[in-house]
């Protein structure tokens, strides 16, 4: 009614929209006044919610890897893509439960940690290229020179493994790819290889796919037996934050773009490779 303004902060999940009118002339007169909120006046915050999971290789024997969601605000929203492996720091702080929930919980409380920094551990190709150095070109062209560099490279895979020179040069290929293809009517054919490693057991398989996942810039390392189909592709669940049914993407899909590896590949269940 007398047209004034009032910005209202809201610093929690959910607000209560003010009802009364704050300024001077409506208190004078003892008038409620309308309020209507304005979208338009309103000044927003970026703001995700991100979860993280701990490697498998860093999972204590028996458990289930953990995992611990992550508000970024601001700066840190969509520096991490899913799949990628990240430094976080932040705040871990407790989120008290609202409405019946809290009646029952007493003392309970979820986690979560706020971040301010969030720094990518592995960088893409094309952000490596970027950030390369004079001295680092100076050394690809010196590779470049050299007589047997498929040779010299493949031997830098798994240093510590002697031997298996085949071997490694098809894990190499696998690395580098073939360049992908877009045909005239705009079908894509992709450059990635497929290759599968059969051995007898204690030849390092295990540890040549291990150190593949781990140089390349995008790479999940899993295992046949405890990943089932579901576990590898895709499952449904309910997002805690909206309540909606979100798509949570296994192995195969976190390593998109980059490598998975598949250890224990004739462990798995029939109806769990043809998923694949």
């Amino acid at each position: 009614a007398c047209g004034s303004e009032v910005f209202q902060e809201v610093k929690g999940r959910q607000f209560l929209p003010l009802t009364q009118c704050a300024s001077a002339r409506c208190v004078q007169n003892r008038t409620r006044g309308r309020l209507h909120r304005q979208t338009r006046g309103s000044r927003l915050v970026r703001f995700q919610e991100v979860k993280v999971q701990e490697q498998p290789d860093q999972v204590p024997m028996g458990d289930i890897p953990r995992t611990l969601s992550v508000h970024c605000y601001e700066g840190a929203v969509r520096q991490l893509n899913p799949g990628d492996v990240a430094v976080i720091s932040g705040v871990f702080l407790p989120q008290p439960y609202t409405g019946f929930r809290a009646l029952r919980a007493g003392l309970l409380a979820d986690t979560l940690l706020e971040a301010h920094h969030v720094r990518p551990l592995k960088r893409q190709y094309d952000q490596l290229a970027s950030e390369a150095t004079a001295e680092q070109y100076m050394r690809l062209a010196e590779l470049r020179r050299n007589d047997d560099v498929y040779g010299r490279v493949s031997r830098a895979i798994a240093p510590e493994i002697f031997g298996h020179d085949d071997v490694k040069k098809a894990l190499l290929l696998l690395l580098v790819g073939a360049p992908a293809k877009r045909t005239g009517d705009g079908m894509a054919i992709r450059g990635d290889i497929n290759v599968c490693l059969m051995g007898d057991p204690g030849v390092a398989k295990s540890q040549l796919l291990r150190f593949v996942a781990k140089a390349a810039p995008r790479g999940v390392y899993t295992t046949g037996r405890g990943s089932s189909g579901v576990g590898l592709t895709a499952a449904v669940t309910r997002d805690p934050v909206t309540g909606e049914l979100v798509l949570e993407g296994g192995a195969l899909v976190l390593a998109d773009h980059g490598i998975c590896a598949i250890d224990e590949f004739d462990k798995m269940d029939e109806a769990d490779r043809t998923a694949i």
